[in-house]
């Protein structure tokens, strides 16, 4: 029978299974199918209610098991044995009324061999192969040879048997070790990707680290500003201009404070479960306020571009700050107001900021988010990983790309069941 794929746990036994499910009908169909064109085609008589017993004993098997993969969610590897062991019985029983070893097709006993070498553990390959071995003992003894008078036709047939059996043993090993080897590909790849990402978490880390110290040891400085600002604020001979600045000075000392604080809450203080649902048109707009109270210079405009009510979604302070991070970049780059858009659908969300900025360098296009760049005047590129590595956690994709209109574009999506 065929198979395909190489397999290393549980869930891939299962999807193999059911492959081989799926196989098993058209390789019966194709027997079916010889059983009754074969007397017509090669003028020899076979036992054909046997074999269209046989098959129906094992189409039954495969429907049984049709049915049980249906409802289960994991496989063994002894589940895939026994069925290449019910592969090697089918196929021995048709060769048994079918000229026994002396019939060709016998030689089709050695491909569940190989199939069993590139997905079973090394004693389901032994079972394999001795059922193999056996089988085909046996049937250099035990079989119903075919009746064929004339030695030299007989001669005809088994080379055109031979053939036909090496063709197909060809193609089947030599599509399985192509699927193998493009598996085995794929699988480094996702390794790769995966130690490139537990490298991006571990500087994530480190820098978290870092920042939760930097916050504990910025509290002094702050409150020593927070009360030199209120002794300035209370001088009888400041002037109106002066004052209006040290108000202002007093407020982005309290922002600072408040980011501070926030900080220990989102280390964990306060779990995110707690944390109330809202719409989430009202959280962006609320975010977007909050970010214009730190930077008020800045201008942004929010457009809802899906109609409808707006789904709920928990504010994770990670996705916040991935967020601000993005807005900070964009206002960075130019002092014109910046494009918001949010869309939402049945099962995800977007958010769009644009920037009618210089636009993304090449650099950035290529690398940006996944590692930082050398310090330049224009940033690092910290908080851009930040961000990617934020959404990525959030089960979500960040996607940064240029306009053709000018500007800067940078898109998050989000699914819902994690946003």
């Amino acid at each position: 029978m065929l198979w395909t794929s190489c397999v290393d746990d549980d869930a891939d036994y299962l999807i193999n299974l059911r492959r081989l499910v799926a196989s098993r009908w058209l390789v019966l169909g194709l027997t079916a199918l010889a059983v009754v064109a074969a007397p017509a085609l090669i003028d020899i008589e076979l036992p054909r209610a046997a074999l269209f017993g046989i098959l129906a004993v094992t189409a039954a098997l495969n429907a049984v098991l049709h049915w049980r993969l249906t409802r289960q969610t994991r496989a063994s590897a002894y589940e895939l044995l026994s069925q290449l062991l019910t592969d090697i019985g089918c196929l021995s029983a048709i060769v048994f009324f079918s000229g026994g070893a002396t019939n060709p097709l016998v030689s089709l006993l050695l491909p569940p061999v190989a199939i069993a070498a590139l997905t079973l553990p090394a004693r389901c390959v032994a079972a394999v192969g001795s059922a193999a071995i056996v089988a085909y003992s046996a049937l250099m003894v035990y079989y119903l040879p075919l009746p064929i008078a004339d030695a030299g036709r007989a001669t005809r047939l088994h080379l055109i048997g031979m053939w036909l059996t090496f063709a197909v043993s060809a193609v089947m090993i030599g599509w399985l070790i192509v699927r193998m080897t493009q598996l085995i590909r794929e699988r480094d790849a996702e390794l790769a990707a995966a130690r490139e990402q537990a490298l991006r978490d571990q500087q994530v880390m480190a820098m978290g680290t870092l920042a939760a110290g930097a916050a504990h040891e910025l509290g002094t400085p702050l409150a020593t500003m927070a009360l030199l600002a209120g002794e300035l604020a209370a001088e009888p001979g400041l002037s109106p201009a002066a004052r209006d600045d040290v108000g202002l000075l007093r407020q982005q000392i309290g922002v600072c404070k408040d980011i501070i604080t926030g900080l220990s809450r989102r280390a964990g203080a306060e779990r995110l479960e707690k944390s109330p649902r809202q719409p989430v048109d009202r959280w962006l707009e609320t975010l977007r306020q909050h970010w214009h109270a730190v930077r008020p210079q800045a201008g942004s405009r929010l457009v809802v571009g899906s109609d409808g009510q707006a789904p709920s979604i928990v504010a994770d302070p990670r996705l916040e700050q991935a967020v601000l991070n993005l807005l900070n970049n964009a206002a960075n780059a130019t002092p014109r107001p910046l494009d918001i858009r949010l869309d939402w659908s049945s099962d995800s969300l977007c958010i769009a900021i644009r920037d009618h900025g210089p636009g993304f360098p090449p650099a950035v296009l290529e690398q940006g988010g996944i590692s930082s760049f050398p310090a330049h005047a224009r940033g690092s590129g910290v908080g851009l990983m930040l961000t990617r590595s934020a959404i990525e956690q959030l089960g979500g994709s960040l996607a940064l790309s240029n306009p053709d209109d000018g500007g800067a574009l940078a898109r998050i999506e989000l699914p819902l069941r994690s946003a």
